[in-house]
């Protein structure tokens, strides 16, 4: 099941990283809270999520708590966070262990709702742009069931050049719109950063949104992150 464009596309994008661990949702709220300065109701969606905390609330994954504290306002849990599993595993065999299969059409249905309640939603995938979900369907397809242009988050490290161009390339053979890339400084003693990071921009074909340097607890409201153009 997919959907229309609608609005305007832009202001609504899908978040994925080259790797797990790269920083997605701290690029997801950063984007949330620059959409909020333009005066824009945004929520955060996480429709799969594997690995829970406590809460006063019941078990709840960490990602998701962070996108509702940079959301304007809090949705339903059930529409921002349609799957979410107990082990910190790859979603689809957590959700085998529960006895789940992830559907994309339940999770199409849950941003449905959340669109008619926000000007604008960051929805921020699972692992890397080709985990898989189930036995056939990946958080690439996910990205195209939604039709939301897509933002990368590229963990910058030793490596980071393979891992970056070959999600370039996963995101445009699934015909979607590569909005923009974020590089998300994890490895502050990563060797020839700007170099790296020059090589990127040169072979990445969408704008660079902004580099978040590597801070310990950071605070996704504190970097200067640009929206995509024509958002």
């Amino acid at each position: 099941m997919s959907i229309g464009t609608g609005e305007p596309a832009s202001l609504r994008l899908f978040v994925t990283g080259t790797d797990t661990g790269v920083g997605k949702t701290l690029a997801a709220c950063a984007l949330l809270h620059r959409l909020r300065t333009r005066g824009l109701r945004a929520l955060g969606m996480k429709p799969v999520a594997a690995g829970v905390q406590p809460s006063p609330d019941g078990p709840i994954n960490p990602d998701v708590v962070a996108l509702y504290q940079a959301s304007s306002f809090r949705a339903p849990l059930n529409e921002v966070n349609p799957y979410s599993f107990e082990p910190a595993i790859a979603p689809h065999i957590a959700a085998a262990a529960a006895g789940v299969r992830i559907e994309l059409d339940r999770i199409v249905q849950a941003f449905i709702a959340l669109r008619q309640r926000a000007d604008s939603i960051v929805v921020e995938g699972v692992g890397g742009f080709l985990v898989p979900l189930n036995d056939r369907e990946d958080a690439g397809d996910m990205a195209v069931a939604l039709n939301l242009p897509v933002v990368l988050v590229v963990g910058m490290r030793l490596g980071c050049l393979n891992h970056a161009l070959l999600t370039q390339q996963a995101i445009v053979a699934r015909s979607l719109r590569l909005a923009g890339w974020i590089a998300n400084s994890i490895d502050p003693k990563m060797a020839r950063f700007e170099e790296n990071l020059q090589a990127l921009r040169q072979r990445i074909a969408a704008p660079l949104l902004g580099v978040m340097p590597y801070r310990a607890g950071p605070d996704p409201a504190s970097f200067e992150l640009a929206l995509p153009p024509d958002s």
